[in-house]
């Protein structure tokens, strides 16, 4: 008995480096958990190296970024991360390290690099790290995203038409290509974008819209949530005309055929939104859980400018109607 001793040790040892360490439980109040508005720092060099541009009115502290975190199961941290260009990404696990420190990877998504990969820590409600992308590494800080919740219905007031002549109530970029012609806001081509001199709150919006086959554009609602507006050829996914960028698809197909003449009336007030496209009803008051890419800061909580995209391809305005929210 006493030889059989030292081989029922061994096997013992053996078995227990199958057993899987527990990971890290995360507790369902955890303080990451929510929504993140981030401001990602670059250095006028990491802007050139990584191929980026600052439009002229981006928020001058840095580029905006969005991230959510959630509880998926009893231990998971999983969510969502949406930086300076494209949509909003999953992400497959938010890992804890056990030491105040967090960090995730995702691939990328319009760049042809190595994946993304994201370090941070939450200190005194407000996020600190960095990501490294494409060998450049990127400082942000990050605050939790305001409800934007309203306690009384909106009063609207006055409409006031932004197609003017002159185009006066418009920030004309340097490279251009919106012009008038016969009473239409024109974009023969991929240009600069347009931002609305005057920033809104809440507001309704009526637009009158054309664009050539293939062409691409969108309007940015408070310079913070892409509205589309492209040749989506019958799709009805989260970045075809009548959604809102990466984050909520239509329920139906309105859009009119190329070259014709459409409509949009939207509703923002607070995070809802409700979008009728062509007189068909394709958001019904969703709320938009974040900024898409492209915006200009991720100041969610500030009213905002519209920003029109021109650096796509053709797109005709005649209407642009804006009715604000006056309490």
């Amino acid at each position: 008995m006493n030889k059989l001793k030292p081989i029922i040790l061994l096997i013992a040892i053996a078995l227990t480096a199958f057993v899987p360490v527990q990971a890290q439980r995360v507790e369902s109040d955890s303080p990451l958990i929510g929504k993140w508005d981030l401001t990602i720092n670059m250095t006028q060099k990491q802007i050139e190296n990584l191929g980026l541009f600052r439009h002229g009115l981006m928020a001058s502290d840095g580029f905006p970024g969005w991230l959510m975190v959630k509880l998926s199961g009893f231990s998971t941290l999983t969510g969502y991360y949406v930086g300076y260009e494209g949509s909003a990404r999953p992400i497959a696990e938010v890992v804890p390290d056990g030491n105040g420190k967090f960090h995730f990877t995702i691939p990328p998504q319009w760049m042809d690099i190595d994946d993304l990969y994201f370090e941070f820590s939450l200190k005194d409600d407000k996020l600190t790290g960095y990501q490294m992308l494409n060998g450049q590494k990127l400082e942000w800080t990050g605050v939790r995203a305001p409800s934007l919740e309203r306690t009384e219905p909106p009063v609207w007031g006055n409409p006031i038409e932004m197609i003017t002549e002159n185009m006066e109530k418009w920030i004309i970029p340097q490279n251009n290509k919106f012009q008038m012609i016969d009473g239409v806001m024109v974009n023969t081509e991929s240009g600069g974008n347009l931002i609305s001199v005057q920033k809104f709150e809440d507001f309704k919006l009526h637009v009158e819209f054309r664009y050539p086959a293939g062409s691409n554009s969108g309007i940015y609602l408070r310079g913070r949530h892409e509205l589309q507006i492209e040749d989506s050829k019958g799709r009805t996914d989260d970045v075809s005309i009548g959604g809102i960028y990466g984050f909520i698809a239509p329920a139906v197909y309105a859009a009119n055929a190329p070259g014709e003449w459409q409509t949009y009336d939207v509703t923002l007030v607070g995070r809802h939104v409700t979008v009728f496209l062509n007189g068909k009803e394709v958001i019904s008051n969703r709320p938009i859980p974040g900024i898409t890419g492209g915006s200009l800061d991720s100041k969610e909580g500030e009213p905002g400018p519209f920003q029109i995209q021109g650096d796509h391809g053709p797109v005709e305005f005649r209407k642009f109607t804006v009715t604000p929210a006056v309490n």
